[in-house]
């Protein structure tokens, strides 16, 4: 359980972890819908050749997938590393 003597230093870090969650996700939120748009909007782009039989959408579609395992393994880097040591040093 918290100790009610920390309530600055817990909301300090309830704030870090919104904003570092609110970057991962929106650093998503930009790379997939950069995709999307140019799926939609620009096309001839994807479909350049870059090797024969593979266009730049066969690389860009799994960087996708990868980025966001990339987001995600940062976020729980940075959870293990800051936010939980922060959150047991509170209970104590």
């Amino acid at each position: 359980m918290l100790k009610s003597t920390h309530p600055a230093a817990l909301a300090a870090l309830v704030r870090k972890r919104w904003l570092i969650a609110s970057t991962l996700s929106l650093a998503m939120i930009v790379i997939y819908f950069t995709f999307m748009g140019l799926l939609a909007f620009n096309k001839p782009i994807l479909a350049a050749i870059v090797a024969p039989g593979i266009s730049v959408a066969l690389i860009v579609g799994p960087l996708i997938i990868v980025s966001s395992v990339a987001l995600c393994a940062l976020y729980v880097i940075w959870a293990n590393k800051v936010y939980d040591p922060a959150i047991r040093a509170l209970q104590d």
